[in-house]
């Protein structure tokens, strides 16, 4: 199994035939995922080619939908269109969509966030590598050739780090990797992931990476502390950095011990979570909890 992909989701992608969306859906495509259809209102009716696989586009994520049944959506347009077209994926009732996008509005995603949860429709996202499935499916722009399917379980705020934690542990490998986005604002959180890998039998152990700033880390601290029981292993980007000062996509800000690296390691350890002070070490944590059987 896996967590909210699998080698049975259709994938449409909305800026299928931009650069970006063209580049990514050839890489999901090489990978094995589903790529059903393309989105661009301009350009329905076509079909582009993928070496020997084509791809029609659609004028709509409901065409889309009614023509391929379509249920997971991937987002390449520009910050400036994402609102609408995420607020369109959740009108037509896509069960998830995965926000690729960089740089959205807060106002713009809080508003299709609200849309999206009033209509059923799960975001992953924005700002955020989106997810992967090894052996599955991927939805986003997680590369597929540096894990193997296994039965470690990554939920990240940090793409790069999803990435790093992903080649280490590359020869135990992955049930499904969640790039939830290091935005202030974004649709599936920690917890979700948690929830989610907790209820998965395929999966293990589970893998939390966060970041300074905010009390995401926190709060899925207490969630893992009342409601998770299988191991947790965390990491922490920010252990070095310096105080009151801006830092990464998250525009987090860390001021006196409030949204610090070791506040959220003392959370996560209070609640059992073994945290590693970089990649590595938290890959042999991981290794660890797995040679222990804990």
């Amino acid at each position: 199994m896996a967590i909210h992909l699998t080698k049975e989701s259709k994938i449409l992608v909305q800026g299928m035939t931009g650069g970006e969306g063209m580049k990514h859906t050839r890489r999901m495509l090489a990978a094995g995922t589903n790529v059903v259809g393309g989105v661009n209102p301009r350009k329905a009716g076509r079909t582009v080619d993928f070496h020997d696989r084509p791809v029609p586009v659609f004028g709509s994520v409901a065409e889309g939908m009614d023509a391929t049944g379509a249920d997971v959506t991937v987002v390449f347009v520009p910050p400036a269109f994402t609102k609408a077209a995420v607020t369109e994926a959740a009108d037509a009732g896509i069960g998830l969509a995965v926000v690729i996008t960089e740089g959205v509005p807060v106002h713009d995603s809080v508003a299709f966030l609200d849309r999206a949860r009033k209509r059923g429709t799960r975001v992953i996202g924005p700002n955020c590598p989106g997810l992967i499935s090894p052996g599955q499916s991927g939805a986003g722009i997680i590369p597929a050739d540096i894990a193997k399917p296994g039965r470690i379980g990554l939920v990240s705020k940090s793409g790069t780090l999803t990435y790093q934690l992903m080649y280490e542990l590359r020869d135990i490998g992955f049930s499904t990797c969640v790039g939830i986005g290091g935005d202030p604002v974004v649709g599936t959180t920690h917890i979700d992931c948690l929830t989610a890998f907790q209820d998965d039998p395929e999966t293990d152990v589970i893998v939390l990476i966060g970041e300074i700033g905010g009390d995401a880390e926190e709060r899925a601290a207490a969630y893992i502390r009342d409601h998770v029981t299988k191991p947790v292993v965390g990491y922490i980007a920010g252990f070095t950095a310096p105080e009151g000062r801006t830092m990464g996509h998250a525009g987090a800000i860390v001021s006196g011990s409030s949204g610090t690296a070791r506040a959220k390691q003392q959370a996560l350890e209070a609640a059992g979570v073994r945290v590693g002070r970089t990649p590595t070490e938290t890959a042999r944590h991981v290794l660890a909890v797995l040679d222990s059987g804990a």
